[in-house]
């Protein structure tokens, strides 16, 4: 697709969807395998995080068995486009994309092999999670993203929507400093409401796990690790050192494995280990012995990405949001290793 020129305010506005500088000196090391339960690895993402995480859900579904969606936007909807993305995929002006429309995209590119298999979605679990009181992207995305995947997984997908509740452009997390409402950095908000305990349940839980179970304090170990190993040949917009969370009992049982994609500005470059640390995850992962891992993304002017936005309208190139997409090779690449197969 041919693109014409966009002003500089349209390319830096866009940025603004969606929040670690790495401890220590000199390279970090390689990300160790687990003994890696295939069957419960799932992805989940802030903003332009969430839309990173349903590309790479429906780029390598055969892989990837969750995916938790919060204040997102659906797959495919930017369309390569930055007039689209900064329009209908985050204020829904003139309107918001219609699911027919999207459904019919994803139909086509599974029938060309550019994403996985739309069957295999059957069994996965969905949760789209979406404050009322966002005012950066709108929460009308949110239906949309639930039923994209409605659509196409059928009765075999489970989807949860879960867009009622009041708060802001961020994740809800216990202990957070922002307010409620505020989009400010780190994009963790304080709203009574545990974010991360919504995610791990609805990608992980069992029947019998309510909301409002408490998780014990996390006891596994927070680490660096080199991700310029794992980066593709023409993937663009990936920082040097990612974050992995390992709780104590995944050094010798089988466990389950999330990657967590932060938003616009809540990398590690911005924001310190306020997400790898604070948000929430790690607690859960004990009690669903599950590895968390937090890939980082980092500021560029070439190509455009001054906010450190995960690619979800086409900086890193057309094929962004397919399997041959350098950043969703990367992840490939991430799940390759977590694997014990490079």
């Amino acid at each position: 697709m041919s693109r014409r020129p966009l002003p500089r305010a349209l390319v830096v506005a866009a940025a603004t969807l969606g929040g670690v500088v790495a401890c220590g000196s000199g390279r970090a090391p390689e990300l160790a395998s687990i003994d890696l339960d295939a069957q419960r690895v799932a992805v989940a993402g802030l903003s332009s995080g969430a839309a990173m995480a349903t590309q790479v859900h429906f780029a390598l579904n055969a892989r990837v068995q969750g995916a938790a969606l919060v204040a997102g936007v659906p797959y495919g909807c930017a369309q390569g486009a930055l007039e689209i993305a900064l329009g209908p995929c985050m204020t829904a002006q003139p309107e918001a994309p219609g699911v027919a429309m999207l459904a019919d995209v994803a139909r086509q590119r599974a029938a060309q092999h550019t994403i996985a298999p739309l069957s295999d979605f059957a069994g996965d679990r969905v949760l789209v999670l979406h404050g009322t009181k966002d005012a950066t992207v709108s929460p009308k995305l949110a239906a949309v993203s639930a039923g994209l995947y409605r659509e196409l997984g059928g009765e075999a997908l489970s989807v949860a929507l879960d867009d009622q509740r009041a708060f802001g452009h961020g994740l809800p997390t216990l202990g957070a400093s922002a307010g409620c409402e505020a989009a400010v950095s780190p994009w963790l908000l304080d709203c009574g409401i545990d974010g991360a305990g919504l995610v791990m349940r609805a990608l992980f839980g069992a029947d019998g796990d309510v909301e409002g179970e408490a998780a014990t304090a996390a006891t596994g170990t927070l680490a660096r690790f080199d991700q310029t190993a794992l980066v593709p040949e023409g993937a663009s917009g990936l920082a040097d050192t990612g974050y992995v969370y390992t709780p104590s009992a995944c050094a010798d049982d089988r466990c389950g494995a999330l990657v967590v994609f932060h938003g616009c500005q809540q990398n590690a470059e911005s924001v310190g280990e306020a997400v790898a640390r604070h948000a929430g995850f790690n607690r859960w992962a004990d009690r669903y012995s599950v590895v968390v891992v937090y890939p980082q993304t980092q500021s560029s002017y070439l190509p455009l990405n001054p906010k450190a936005c995960w690619d979800w309208w086409g900086y890193g190139g057309a094929d962004y949001d397919l399997k041959r997409g350098g950043q969703v090779r990367f992840v490939a690449a991430l799940l390759d290793r977590l694997e014990g197969k490079r």
